[in-house]
């Protein structure tokens, strides 16, 4: 079999040791016990995986369940597998030498397959793409769109990335604008799962109290169509806002509802999850004293005023800040 005709799959753990040690990769969920034993289907191994975990989630279901059947019936022996160890940030190239094999005798790493290590490269051989791609949040998950890179790591050659030291990684904007996108994507998921009518209110009203405003929400069920009003200092102008949490986009006569209950001199925000029909952005965009904010320039308040937001909606919405590449023409 050619190197063109297999495979290649990454791989963590949290037990570099157990990997080097007995020559083996492996991934837990010990309660499942013997996967040989399933009946070898995806549909097979979700509804094992929904007696084991009753509460698991759906999503969570489809995604350990498809882990553990590639492990023990897609992956074949002469097939690459990619391991980037945190012990020694390394990353590990192997060929997998066993069929699926259980081992009770370990505390969680039960499920196993023998596996020949190759190569134990450091990182600066691989551009940030491939990094990045193996860093994938899945324990067991397949290598695609660097694989043909890891699969060069394996020739007698190799010694590190074969680009010139002075030429710039190509792979690093997508990779940072990869990061930032599924970022933006969880937290609108989050606002979207959790924050309905008065508790999206409350959340735009402690948004604006970040971003140097201060606030105060109407009653309930008021029907001024008026949900916050802002100051951002002693004197006016007044800031009226209408925040809507629902999935379909807004239609113009709801944007005018707020325009009826303005007065002179005020300035109105209407604020969304979703986005704006055509007509109602071409509203917006002709009355300059109310100003849009669709979901996505929501997600963009708060990232950069994450650190400010209260202790409450940062809990609900966890981030930790980091640094990360990007091309040298984003920074010009």
């Amino acid at each position: 079999m050619t190197t063109e005709e297999k495979r290649i799959w990454g791989i963590h753990t949290q037990d570099d040791s157990l990997f080097f040690g007995r020559s083996v990769i492996a991934i837990g969920w010990a309660r499942m016990g013997n996967l040989a034993l399933i009946e070898a289907n995806r549909e097979a191994f979700k509804q094992k995986y929904r007696g084991v975990y009753p509460d698991a989630k759906k999503g969570a279901i489809a995604t350990a369940a498809g882990m553990l059947y590639r492990f023990c019936y897609e992956v074949q022996i002469g097939d690459y597998v990619v391991f980037p160890s945190k012990s020694n940030r390394q990353v590990n190239i192997g060929v997998i030498e066993g069929e699926y094999a259980y081992d009770e005798t370990q505390p969680e790493y039960v499920q196993q397959r023998k596996v020949r290590w190759l190569k134990h490269l450091p990182r600066t051989s691989f551009s940030q793409g491939a990094l990045y791609e193996v860093s994938a949040s899945m324990s067991f998950f397949m290598v695609k769109n660097y694989a043909d890179e890891f699969f060069a790591a394996l020739e007698k050659n190799f010694e590190k990335s074969n680009l010139p030291e002075d030429s710039e990684d190509e792979s690093v904007g997508a990779t940072a604008e990869d990061i930032i996108e599924s970022t933006k994507d969880f937290i609108l998921k989050e606002l979207s799962r959790r924050l309905k009518g008065y508790d999206l209110e409350e959340f735009v009203a402690d948004l604006l109290q970040a971003m140097g405003y201060r606030t105060t929400l109407s009653p309930h069920g008021g029907d001024s169509g008026i949900d916050i009003t802002a100051y951002k200092d002693e004197l006016p102008p007044r800031i009226l806002v209408q925040v809507k949490s629902q999935d379909s986009d807004i239609r113009e006569t709801t944007i005018q509802s707020l325009k009826g209950a303005m007065r002179e001199g005020d300035y109105g925000v209407f604020v969304t999850l979703s986005d704006y029909t055509k007509n109602a952005q071409r509203y917006l965009d002709s009355t300059p004293i109310i100003r849009g904010i669709n979901g996505t320039d929501l997600v963009d308040l708060i990232l950069k005023y994450y650190g400010q937001l209260s202790e409450k909606y940062r809990k609900m919405i966890p981030l930790k800040m980091v640094y990360i590449p990007v091309a040298k023409e984003d920074m010009e």
